[in-house]
């Protein structure tokens, strides 16, 4: 790469923060671009199986509307777990063991478009990641939102004219029963409820912003994050999944019970390692 490219990606202050216009697809974009043709996209997987001598992937392809099948000698599986499960259709005994353990909690993500960014005030100014520091939600729901997003917190150019935050509210509740209490919360209130709620929660530390808001887009997910209850983490099959099944290595957050960015890269560079070593070939350099 030329120098202009180095310094994309080399920040000579450690502590840096590394950001791109088009967010993720930049990485997405620099990590494709020597794979060339070997990425193969539009592909839905249907089903895995494990032979003696390969694996075989049996896939949908969108492009050609036909199933084909796919073989190889290693296979990464970075799906999530219960997806994984279906997939292998039950071959993986640690895979079949931990499903009982996995929890997901549903979310509502929201996207705010307002006539301006919200008025300026003393404390914390407006940042990526915005938490309000409570113990309670509002009428409806008894959790916390998680707090919500300003995408344009490091622009250099002044915030003139609509602005847009995003609003997360991820209920699991305090125990599984109560999670599947609030899935059904969240799937059989009106949009008009959910869209009060959301703007009782941002009034509580903006006041003002209810009367900035011009349109709201809310979308709920049913699946959100692996909830981390207790004893997951430890528990032996979630660990058994951290090593190689035969031919096929897992990465996915779930296996740290706690999905986020971080967990899913450290994943992903384990199994890489398990694949250039059942290859016989030298692991990667850190």
């Amino acid at each position: 790469p030329g120098k202009a490219e180095r310094d994309l990606g080399e920040p000579a202050d450690h502590e840096a923060v590394m950001t791109w216009p088009e967010g993720n697809a930049h990485l997405v974009a620099r990590l494709a671009r020597p794979l060339g043709a070997r990425v193969q996209t539009g592909l839905v997987c249907l089903r895995v199986q494990v032979q003696k001598h390969e694996v075989q992937a049996d896939v949908w392809s969108v492009q050609r509307q036909q199933v084909e099948r796919w073989v190889a000698q290693q296979v990464v599986m970075a799906t999530p777990l219960k997806v994984s499960h279906r997939l292998l259709q039950g071959a993986v005994p640690a895979l079949a063991d931990v499903q009982a353990h996995l929890h997901q909690a549903p979310w509502l993500v929201s996207n705010l478009l307002m006539s301006g960014p919200p008025s300026v005030r003393a404390g914390a100014p407006l940042s990526w990641d915005n938490v309000v520091y409570t113990a309670s939600g509002v009428a409806g729901v008894p959790e916390p939102a998680l707090g919500y997003v300003d995408a344009r917190h490091q622009s250099l150019s002044p915030v003139l004219g609509a602005h847009v935050i995003t609003h997360y509210w991820a209920m699991g509740g305090a125990s599984v029963q109560a999670a599947k209490a609030r899935r059904q919360t969240l799937l059989g209130d009106s949009w008009q409820t959910w869209a009060q709620r959301v703007l009782l929660d941002l009034a509580r530390v903006h006041p003002e912003l209810p009367g900035l808001v011009q349109a709201m887009d809310l979308m709920r997910w049913g699946h959100g994050m692996v909830m981390p209850v207790p004893g997951l983490r430890s528990h032996p099959a979630l660990q058994a999944l951290w090593r190689a099944q035969g031919r096929l290595h897992f990465a996915h957050s779930d296996l740290s019970a706690y999905s986020v960015f971080e967990e899913a890269h450290a994943h992903g560079v384990r199994a890489a390692d398990q694949v250039l070593s059942a290859a016989g070939m030298p692991r990667r350099k850190a």
